[in-house]
């Protein structure tokens, strides 16, 4: 029998991956709209409002200049590098939001018992009452700069709108959690509350 070399069998991995020495990633501001950054904090302001987000937590550069935005990760790893994308899109969000806004459209189903919606007069809190019969009257209070409100060309449809998306997509996600069926045949019991679209409160712009 021929002997194996053990020194050619033992596999090694021990080389480090290549790192970039610099990403970046950059994009136009819009004209109408205005972009700082301080330490890393990013306020965007526009016709709709402002927005301010803390980017703190994340390592990179932003720079401004020449109405562009250039965000810069230096010597950075694949998880490192992919930050750069997600930035970038929470700032477009930003942009979307003081411009266009977010609006989220729900409707609610149901198949024997009619669900009760109503409003609050700040449009800050929806009550849904029957919900498969139930008493019990589940509140949802929608979180900051979102407003709620029932459709007037729509039957059984909320619109919830506001410039920022994840407040919006949030608020919705809370309704509908709040009309989960437990302890039944989901397969059967589809009564909810449940999103029907997204979009822009500004669809001609």
């Amino acid at each position: 029998m021929s002997r194996i070399n053990l020194s050619a069998c033992i596999w090694t991995n021990n080389k480090k991956k290549m790192k970039d020495i610099c990403k970046i990633e950059e994009f136009t501001i819009p004209k109408d709209v205005k972009v700082k950054v301080k330490s890393r904090i990013v306020t965007v302001e526009g016709k709709r409002g402002v927005l301010t987000k803390n980017l703190r937590h994340i390592d990179l550069e932003i720079q401004i200049k020449n109405d562009k935005i250039k965000l810069i990760v230096w010597h950075g790893t694949r998880k490192h590098v992919a930050c750069l994308r997600t930035v970038k899109a929470h700032i477009e969000n930003m942009i979307t939001g003081v411009t266009k806004g977010f609006e989220y459209k729900m409707r609610y189903v149901y198949a024997h018992f009619p669900i009760n919606v109503h409003i609050s007069d700040d449009k800050k809190e929806v009550e849904i009452r029957n919900f498969l019969g139930e008493k019990v009257i589940r509140r949802v209070k929608m979180l900051e700069g979102v407003d709620i409100e029932i459709s007037k060309n729509q039957k059984d449809e909320l619109i919830l709108s506001g410039n920022d998306l994840e407040h919006v997509s949030q608020s919705a996600a809370n309704i509908q959690q709040s009309t989960t069926v437990k302890n039944k045949d989901i397969r059967k019991f589809l009564d909810g509350v449940y999103v029907s679209e997204r979009g822009t409160v500004d669809k001609d712009i």
